[in-house]
């Protein structure tokens, strides 16, 4: 069983400020995360020492932007000053040599679940209490849409098989992840089995339509409305973020414009 991927409503600000709007706390921290994670791979490809002292003062930039943007202050406290040190000191135990250094995002795997009412399979997370599709993180050994089927039979007692992609999506570009990740969403139709909640995972599970669901759902403006379109067979789109030009500039992209391909 793997742990569960992180709550989309935990952080649902997206990052998705315009070109002339100062920098929202989710984008220094996708901007931190971004410098640390060059910072960190180019430390497990370098054996020339002033280069690795150069990634190491990147690092330092980078720790002080996510202490800035947990608190959006432009003072510098001592605890700001400590905290900023750990941080780094943490990017630098996991420094890899080589191709194992190679800093990339984490993995989650999603299933949206239909059944043959058009019903969608939610479960309520035991780590936040809001509903949303069964989702974990990728395991060695298993293909995404084989975690998609083990996280929903694990989660939810329910027997499924996956019918395609459905949404491919960067999770801090989106606001709803604070670890960089790729979340990767898969339509599922059920086949089988019986509702019963993982005890640790689910404080609960269900079927639920359209115009009968339960409250709160995790971002639920994102991607309801394109599930039950999927679920009914009259939207057979793929979900991704569009791409931004240049990608550190926010106007790339506004909330919701989210590029679709017929596959």
């Amino acid at each position: 069983m793997a742990d569960a991927a992180p709550d989309p409503a935990a952080d649902p600000t997206p990052d998705d400020a315009g070109p002339d709007d100062p920098a929202s706390a989710a984008t220094l921290h996708r901007w931190s995360e971004a410098l640390a994670s060059i910072a960190r791979t180019g430390l497990g490809f370098t054996d020339n020492p002033f280069e690795a002292e150069r990634y190491q003062e990147i690092l330092e930039v980078a720790a002080d932007i996510r202490v800035a943007a947990d608190h959006l202050s432009d003072e510098r406290t001592a605890a700001d000053a400590v905290r900023s040190d750990h941080l780094r000191a943490d990017w630098l135990r996991h420094v890899g040599a080589g191709v194992p250094g190679y800093v990339t995002p984490k993995v989650a795997v999603g299933a949206v679940v239909g059944d043959d009412r058009g019903r969608l399979l939610l479960i309520q997370r035991a780590d936040s209490g809001v509903w949303l599709y069964p989702t974990g993180w990728a395991d060695v050994g298993y293909s995404p849409a084989e975690v998609a089927v083990k996280e929903v039979r694990e989660e939810t007692g329910i027997l499924c098989e996956v019918l395609r992609p459905l949404a491919i999506i960067d999770g801090l570009r989106a606001g709803f992840s604070r670890v960089p990740l790729y979340s990767l969403v898969f339509l599922c139709r059920a086949t089988g089995g019986e509702l019963a909640p993982h005890p640790q995972e689910c404080l609960d599970a269900g079927w639920f339509t359209e115009d009968d669901l339960p409250d709160p759902i995790a971002s639920r403006d994102r991607w309801l409305r394109h599930a039950f379109a999927s679920i009914a067979g009259v939207d057979d789109s793929i979900v991704f973020d569009r791409p931004r030009d240049p990608v550190w500039r926010n106007h790339g992209h506004v909330a919701g414009d989210d590029a679709r391909s017929d596959h």
